[in-house]
């Protein structure tokens, strides 16, 4: 019998080590081998992200992402690096102009040196796609909802494309998490996710997960041993926490954030808002069709520049101005001081990420006080 998300959110996977109704945590670093191990990434050991507690949470995410397995590892960017090389290694990745900053920098700096080339695509534009195919061009990468702009792709294209021509679809979810958003279920190959974020929703750990067909999860776990993204067991039981609570705190960030976003529209003081949610985006259709929720993330644009953008952040009470998103605490940024910083003034101008933009990953807190924060920063 299938059960619904919330369902297998907090049953999926649950060992019941000795009883336990909760996760507990295994400390040992090594295990004793049962003779059925068929290969390296089959011994026991820690290294090999292998422990009960990684075993449970593989089970769990594979479950409400749909994927036939899945892997956690010792941070998104772990995830991202490790699966990109894992698919393409030796090859050409196409991938999407806006990403996130670490993602970018990765392709713009890193990739190259390890063997993988790249080109960029509008992620909006299937028609220009075919031109940036090379006879080498082994994979796709986009993110479900770009980070901090809010574009939402042409994500059918994306997978018709890519199977048309034998690609490795692969995309970032962190942003709509699997409430909003289950992309093996749209046809991509390999869904992939920093779990600080929503998976986690706390604040209180960095790791990250990949999740697709075994034969894919195989690969990237392979390399990811080689390499030794590994995840903490400690880190892992507090992952396997976070995730009970997932489908609870997602729908509230989603009335949050919608709530927000229109309050802002409609202020003297902002110049433009960013949410897919909006009747105003234009993908608003797109992002109804596609997702169960809009998300938690939103960004704009002040009146009067990075000047006003900062003098914002410095006025937020109940909001925090730090870095991250995706826990129960509203938290605001300027990308291009913080997540983007690393990418050249030329490269934001060019995917239009203007220094006066603000991102907000909204919390849980009470709809009211947020948009009353706000208000006051504003004024």
């Amino acid at each position: 019998m299938q059960h619904e998300i919330e369902t297998r959110l907090i049953h999926d996977g649950e060992p019941r080590s000795e009883g336990a109704v909760g996760m507990p945590i295994f400390r040992s670093s090594t295990f004793l081998t049962r003779g059925d191990e068929s290969g390296y990434d089959d011994i026991r050991y820690i290294r090999l992200n292998n422990t009960p507690n990684h075993v449970a949470l593989h089970a769990k995410l594979a479950s409400i992402e749909g994927g036939e397995a899945a892997l956690v590892t010792a941070s998104g960017m772990a995830a991202i690096t490790t699966s990109i090389l894992a698919v393409a290694g030796g090859g050409h990745v196409l991938a999407q102009r806006v990403l996130y900053g670490g993602t970018h920098d990765f392709f713009t700096g890193e990739a190259r040196k390890l063997g993988v080339e790249y080109d960029f695509i509008d992620a909006d534009d299937p028609a220009s796609w075919s031109a940036k195919l090379r006879p080498n061009t082994k994979a796709v990468y986009v993110e479900t909802m770009t980070n901090p702009l809010l574009d939402v792709a042409d994500h059918a294209a994306i997978v018709r494309f890519a199977r048309e021509h034998r690609l490795v679809s692969l995309i970032d979810n962190t942003f709509a998490s699997p409430i909003n958003f289950r992309p093996i279920e749209h046809g991509y190959d390999v869904s992939l996710h920093s779990a600080t974020k929503y998976l986690n929703g706390h604040d209180d750990i960095v790791a990250g997960a990949a999740i697709g067909s075994r034969e894919l999860v195989r690969g990237i776990t392979h390399l990811t041993n080689h390499l030794g993204g590994t995840l903490d067991p400690h880190a892992c039981v507090l992952l396997h926490r976070g995730l009970k609570t997932l489908a609870l705190r997602v729908r509230q960030q989603n009335a949050n954030a919608l709530a927000l976003a229109r309050f802002l529209a409609s202020h003297a003081a902002v110049a433009r808002v960013n949410y897919p949610g909006l009747e105003t985006h234009p993908r608003h259709a797109r992002a109804r069709e596609l997702f169960d929720g809009f998300g938690g993330m939103l960004s704009f644009e002040t009146n009067g520049g990075a000047a006003a953008a900062q003098r914002f952040l410095g006025r937020v009470h109940v909001a925090l101005h730090a870095p991250s998103l995706g826990g129960v605490e509203t938290l605001v940024s300027r990308p291009a001081a913080m997540s983007h910083v690393g990418m050249s003034a030329e490269d934001r101008a060019a995917i239009g990420l203007s220094d006066a933009l603000i991102r907000v990953s909204v919390g849980i807190e009470n709809e009211k006080d947020l948009i009353d924060d706000f208000a006051q920063a504003l004024a």
